[in-house]
C-alpha cells in the first residue's frame, strides 16, 4: 500500500522485477495461510518457505558471483530487497521474520565465509534450504565450544525451529572471550527443537523455540569469520533497517486492512472517521520513507559508518512509532470487531504489535539523538 506513488514507480525492472512479480503472486495464498496458522499452536509456514524456494526468493539474497541477486549481500539489491521484504511483512509478519533472518544468514556467510563456505551456502539456498540467525541465550542454555571443538548448549528464542536447515549461532570457546560465528547444518525432525514454550498472543506461527547443538563438531566447515565478527559495525546496528522493512509492510497490512473494513461498513466518509485514516496514510508513508533512505544508507558503498549506525537508530524509533499509532488509531476506528478473531485487522493487529518488541529501542533512539548532535561537527550534516 503506497498512496503517494504509483505502484511502477517502486519496481525494480529485470530479472529483480520478474522476482518480485512472483512474490506478488503468491501474497494472497500466504496471507490466507497466515490466518489459518495462528489458530493453531506451534504451527510452522513450511508451504509458505517452500513456495519462496520454488519462486526464487531463497536463492536472491545471494551474491550475483554465486547465481542471486544480491538481496542483501550487495549494494544493488538493496531497493529490491526492501520491496520483498515489505511485501513479504504485508502478508504475514511470521514468514516475514524468517524471510529477514534467512537473507541476514547468507549476507553474513557472503562477506565472513571462506570459498568453500560461500560456495556451499549458494548451494544450499540454490536447493530451497531456510538460514537463520539465532543470537539470543539465558541461564541454563548458553552456546559454547568446548576444548576438543565440540558444541555444547543451544538458543532460545529461535525464529525458524525446525524449519531452519542451516542456523548462524555464536558461542564462546570454552564459554569465556570473544564471540564466534557458527553456521550450523541441521536437519529436521531430529529433535533438537522445541517450540513447547511459545506461547505469545502474536507471531504464533513463525515457529519460534529453543534449539540445541549438543554434540555437533566446530571444525572448519562451520566456524565462520573472525573472532566477534558478528558485532562488527555498522553492519551490526545498521541491518536493523531489514527487520524494520517488514515492520512496514505489517504497518501497511493493517492500513489496507482499515480501508477494507471502511469500504465494506460505508463508514468512511464519518469525518472522524476519514480523519483518522488521513493519519494512519500518513504514519504509514512516513514510516516507507524512513525504512527506504535507511536501507539505501545502510547498503551504499560510500556511506560512513557513523551516519549509518545514527540513521538506522533513529528509523527505529520513527518506525516503531508510526506502528504505534496505526494501531492505536485502526483499532478506534474499527471499535470492538478489531479485536474479534477473524477480523482480516486482528491477526495483523496481535502479530506487528508483538514483532515491534525489539532490543532496546530506547538505547537507539539516545544513541541516534546523541550521534546526530555531534555529525555536524564530526562529518557534517546528518542528511545527505
Amino acid at each position: 500500500m503506497n498512496v503517494l506513488l504509483p505502484s511502477s514507480a517502486l519496481a525494480p525492472a529485470g530479472e529483480d522485477g520478474a522476482l518480485l512479480a512472483r512474490l506478488r503472486a503468491l501474497l494472497p495464498d500466504i496471507a490466507a495461510r497466515a490466518d489459518a496458522l495462528d489458530a493453531l499452536d506451534a504451527a510452522a509456514p513450511e508451504e509458505d518457505v517452500a513456495a519462496l524456494a520454488e519462486a526464487g526468493l531463497l536463492a536472491a539474497p545471494l551474491p550475483r558471483a554465486l547465481g542471486g541477486r544480491g538481496w542483501g549481500s550487495e549494494p544493488a539489491g538493496a531497493e529490491s530487497l526492501f520491496e520483498a521484504l515489505r511485501l513479504v511483512g504485508r502478508a504475514s509478519l511470521p514468514l516475514g521474520r524468517l524471510y529477514e533472518g534467512h537473507v541476514n544468514t547468507i549476507r553474513l556467510a557472503a562477506h565472513h565465509g571462506t570459498p568453500a563456505q560461500r560456495e556451499a551456502t549458494a548451494e544450499a539456498a540454490r536447493a530451497g534450504l531456510l538460514f537463520g540467525v539465532w543470537n539470543t541465550e539465558r541461564p541454563g542454555i548458553a552456546l559454547s565450544i568446548d576444548a576438543g571443538g565440540v558444541i555444547r548448549g543451544g538458543k532460545v528464542l529461535c525464529s525458524g525451529a525446525g524449519l531452519v536447515e542451516r542456523a548462524l549461532v555464536t558461542g564462546r570457546r570454552g564459554g569465556e572471550g570473544p564471540q564466534q560465528m557458527l553456521l550450523v547444518p541441521l536437519e529436521r525432525g531430529t529433535g533438537r527443537a522445541s517450540n513447547a514454550e511459545w506461547r505469545v498472543t502474536g507471531m504464533r506461527s513463525s515457529a519460534t523455540g529453543t534449539v540445541m547443538f549438543d554434540g555437533i563438531a566446530a571444525d572448519e566447515t562451520v566456524v565462520l569469520g573472525a573472532p566477534d565478527a558478528y558485532l562488527s559495525q555498522p553492519g551490526f546496528s545498521g541491518g536493523a533497517w531489514r527487520f524494520l522493512a517488514v515492520h512496514l509492510g505489517g504497518v501497511e497490512g493493517l492500513a489496507e486492512a482499515l480501508r477494507g473494513h471502511h469500504r465494506r461498513t460505508g463508514r468512511g466518509a464519518d469525518p472522524h472517521q476519514a480523519a483518522r485514516f488521513g493519519q494512519v496514510l500518513t504514519a504509514a508513508e512516513t514510516a516507507r520513507l524512513w525504512v527506504r533512505h535507511a536501507g539505501m544508507t545502510a547498503e551504499a558503498e560510500t556511506a560512513e559508518p557513523d551516519r549509518i549506525i545514527a540513521y538506522v537508530d533513529l528509523a527505529r524509533g520513527a518506525v516503531e512509532r508510526a506502528a504505534l499509532d496505526v494501531l492505536e488509531l485502526a483499532q478506534r476506528s474499527i471499535g470492538l470487531q478489531a479485536f474479534t478473531r477473524g477480523h482480516p485487522a486482528e491477526r495483523v493487529a496481535r502479530d506487528l504489535a508483538t514483532y515491534l518488541r525489539q532490543p532496546a529501542p530506547d538505547r537507539a533512539l539516545v544513541a541516534g539523538a546523541a550521534a546526530g548532535l555531534a555529525l555536524d561537527e564530526a562529518v557534517g550534516d546528518m542528511w545527505p
